[in-house]
């Protein structure tokens, strides 16, 4: 069987979620693949050359909303379908990512960490809650979990693209942070985008306290997983350890926030996601039952 149109843009994509998805069963696989296409698809109709913006938004909303009535007209519609007739996702999460994704459209500034939490709840700690339902659970706990490893993943991704994000005049970091370690918008941007320009005195602590923040979301994340659900959470639990390698690699590198971008060897991620396998999967055999 030739692979769906998803699974070929998961796999071209080179995304860090691959080698977790590679554990899961072919039909949970299937309808992950169809979940991270949708999500890539809607993102890039906001943040690529060409894309659709608005019109593409509404146009994959009214394509969602086929496909939970059974009638989709696209090959990833279909695919969507039959994602959300095998597992109980809710709608209400792909709504969200796609509220997060007018975000985009909309606001080009966050003034507090409140804000941006609202923004990284949409477009990532809603694919998180959508995934567990793909993955399965039992605790309801485990819907925690997801939100904050989402958290956790998107605060490493804003802090490793913040070059990108000022091409596109985009700030996610809060400007309240900004304010509190005396760097400005002019000087950050300058930062991330000239290598010559003089790193702003304050910015090292403000990216530290920025690091720092997305690994207690991690530990947060961690804490909330509950013991009976470790194990069917072994492809988020891989997701996690490698963006977690991702966030320690661009802290060894000295809090970059220009030049390229900072990404791990196709082996390195693979041994990190078969280190995070074996772990989780010690730690589930030791946890009591219930």
């Amino acid at each position: 069987m030739s692979p769906s149109a998803s699974a070929r843009l998961t796999r071209k994509s080179g995304t860090s979620f691959y080698y977790a998805f590679l554990t899961l069963p072919r039909e949970k696989r299937r309808a992950i693949y169809a979940l991270y296409a949708f999500c890539r698809t809607v993102d890039d109709c906001v943040d690529e050359p060409g894309g659709e913006r608005e019109a593409g938004l509404a146009r994959w909303e009214a394509e969602l909303a086929r496909a939970y009535a059974g009638r989709p007209e696209s090959e990833l519609g279909r695919e969507l379908a039959e994602a959300v007739r095998h597992f109980p996702i809710p709608r209400s999460a792909f709504e969200d990512i796609l509220a997060g994704c007018r975000m985009d459209l909309e606001t080009r500034r966050y003034a507090t960490f409140a804000e941006l939490r609202v923004y990284c709840e949409r477009v990532a700690s809603a694919v998180g809650l959508a995934s567990i339902e793909i993955f399965g659970y039992e605790d309801p706990r485990t819907r925690v979990y997801a939100v904050e490893l989402g958290l956790a993943l998107q605060l490493t991704n804003i802090l490793r693209d913040v070059a990108q994000d000022a091409a596109r005049d985009r700030v996610y970091l809060p400007l309240e942070d900004l304010g509190r370690f005396g760097v400005g918008e002019a000087e950050l941007a300058l930062a991330a985008l000239d290598a010559r320009a003089p790193r702003p005195a304050g910015l090292a602590s403000l990216m530290a306290f920025e690091a720092a923040r997305a690994r207690s979301h991690y530990a947060a994340a961690e804490r909330a997983l509950p013991a009976r659900d470790r194990r069917s959470m072994r492809a988020a639990e891989i997701m996690a350890a490698v963006y977690r390698g991702v966030l320690d690699e661009w802290v060894r590198r000295g809090h970059p926030v220009g030049g390229p971008r900072v990404r791990l060897s196709k082996p390195r991620k693979a041994w990190i996601a078969f280190r995070a396998l074996a772990r989780r999967d010690r730690a589930a055999a030791d946890a009591p039952r219930a």
